[in-house]
């Protein structure tokens, strides 16, 4: 119990008295003006100055050339994986310490999940046991890369920037995988307004995904968005996200099977009115981080997890790590704080555990199944942040 002690009264010193969420979406700027003015115009569906602008936004943002704005993060990343190749039967290699949008994603095309292990420093992918796993299965034949064991095709890697953090060792992972003609795509989901060495999530991978769901750095009530820098990407997640039609003036005229996912303009306006704020944001969200590693520095059995050199995470959710040799209950923990009001959660169960993908491939899991077992995420509402 002295690690569940210690545990409560760091949080108790540093968040206030109350009800203290995990991380409550922050509407205070122009929304209600913008989300008035679609109600005022009539445009609130999928057609609307606010879809084009945020989209626009956001390639200024990021520094992006592509950002095509759609109904949640989920669609985005599905979308991501056709345009990269993935079919019925391929497998997609991915982490399994992530959300398991990623994992659906690639089911709703009917490829199969293939899971690899985490980095305990940075939570990202453990590149030394990928590089050593990928030589053991991995057989390219002329440029196709297949899987030795299953002799599926291996149609692309998904990273995953974990609480808005990005591995230092992205670029030896592009280089690793561009050896064996693996497509990248990013869930980053969780990274807006995370950079590495001056480069915004999302311009490692081929094509890559962005959430706004409630919870995130910024919100569009559900949302999400495609980004790339590849102009023939851009252009085929644009026409394919809105029900694959040519422009013509009167006639439907559709050229492939394409997906219903365009954001509307009632959740586009949200999302400007966010984005306006988004530096604010992210300046909240790093003291948050700070508060609690000043306050946990002290402790010998609680570690923070924090960014790596030459990372500069948006920090959405702050994590803790409980001791290394599980000498606590990560649930005991869990039950007893959020009894008192302290919204923490775990992180989620692997995707390897879960009934409808336990019997998916993957490499030596030791990783992340320890991780599981210690991460406890941290109150970081942005009102905390700005209050403190």
């Amino acid at each position: 119990m002295e690690t569940y002690e210690n545990l409560q009264s760091i949080l108790k010193s540093v968040l206030p008295e109350g009800r203290n969420p995990l991380a409550e979406p922050l509407l205070n700027g122009r929304e209600l003006e913008y989300l008035k003015d679609c109600v005022d115009t009539n445009f609130v569906s999928s057609v609307g100055a606010y879809v084009d602008r945020f989209g626009e936004d956001l390639q200024k943002y990021t520094g992006l050339k592509h950002a095509i704005p759609v109904v949640n993060g989920t669609n985005a990343l599905t979308v991501c994986y056709e345009l990269v190749g993935v079919k019925r039967g391929d497998e997609v290699f991915m982490p399994a310490m992530t959300f398991v949008a990623t994992a659906n994603a690639a089911s709703y095309l009917g490829a199969i999940p293939h899971f690899v292990d985490s980095c305990p420093q940075d939570l990202g992918v453990h590149l030394s046991k990928l590089e050593d796993y990928l030589g053991e299965i991995v057989e390219v034949r002329g440029e196709t890369p297949f899987n030795k064991k299953t002799g599926r095709r291996i149609a692309a890697f998904v990273v995953m920037h974990t609480f808005g953090l990005i591995s230092p060792k992205m670029p030896e992972l592009v280089k690793l995988l561009k050896s064996y003609s693996i497509p990248l795509v990013e869930d980053a989901a969780e990274a807006l307004g995370s950079t590495l060495n001056g480069l915004h999530a999302g311009h490692w991978g081929a094509v890559n995904a962005f959430s706004f769901n409630g919870n995130k750095i910024i919100t569009t009530g559900g949302g999400g968005a495609i980004v790339t820098n590849s102009d023939e990407m851009g252009e085929r997640a644009f026409h394919l996200t809105r029900v694959a039609k040519k422009a013509h003036p009167w006639r439907f005229i559709h050229d492939s099977v394409g997906y219903n996912y365009r954001m509307p303009n009632l959740n586009a306006a949200l999302g400007c009115a966010q984005l306006e704020q988004l530096d604010e944001f992210l300046h909240a969200k790093r003291k948050i981080q700070r508060l609690y590693e000043d306050a946990f520095a002290e402790s010998n059995q609680l570690t923070m997890v924090t960014q790596s050199e030459g990372c500069e995470s948006n920090y959405w959710l702050p994590a803790v790590l409980l001791p290394a040799d599980l000498s606590v209950s990560l649930d005991i923990c869990l039950e007893k704080l959020n009894a008192q009001g302290i919204g923490v959660r775990p992180v989620w169960d692997l995707m390897s555990t879960l009934p409808m993908y336990e019997t998916c491939p993957r490499m030596d899991l030791a990783n992340a199944e320890n991780l599981a077992q210690r991460i406890i995420c941290l109150p970081s509402s942005v009102s905390l942040g700005l209050h403190q």
